[in-house]
């Protein structure tokens, strides 16, 4: 039986940039693993071989693959944001678009009180919602 399914990030060389821009904008962001590939490994000495960062609890894993790829992450998977407050949404809107694509800016579209949808400046889709109570 599965024991549970775990987020998989593949960077190409931005995962430690991803991970410290993460931790920045989640305070509650906890690094719970962080490895580098060493000399003689697959990857670029020094790019994250593995690592588990844990955002609200749901733990990510993250690496940056060793080999060059023609594919990217895309908006038809995304992090879904429930936000606490009217800051908390504004702070990580600004924060994760930065650099970034906005797919829906932040406004009211009627299905919450406040709604964005961004692509960060490392490619991954991020939902943000301020729910009506």
């Amino acid at each position: 039986m599965v024991d549970k399914v775990t987020p998989f990030l593949m960077f190409q060389g931005e995962a430690g940039a991803a991970i410290k821009r993460y931790r920045e904008l989640f305070p509650d962001a906890e690094l719970k693993r962080l490895d580098h590939y060493g000399p003689g490994e697959p990857g670029p000495e020094g790019q994250v071989s593995r690592a588990v960062l844990a955002i609200a609890g749901q733990a990510l894993m993250i690496i940056d693959s060793p080999p060059v790829h023609a594919f990217s992450f895309t908006p038809s998977v995304s992090f879904f944001v429930d936000c606490a407050d009217e800051l908390e949404i504004e702070r990580l809107y600004a924060g994760l678009s930065d650099g970034g694509k906005v797919h829906m800016a932040l406004d009211n579209y009627g299905f919450s009180l406040r709604f964005a949808w961004v692509d960060d400046r490392f490619g991954v889709s991020w939902q943000l919602n301020l729910p009506a109570s």
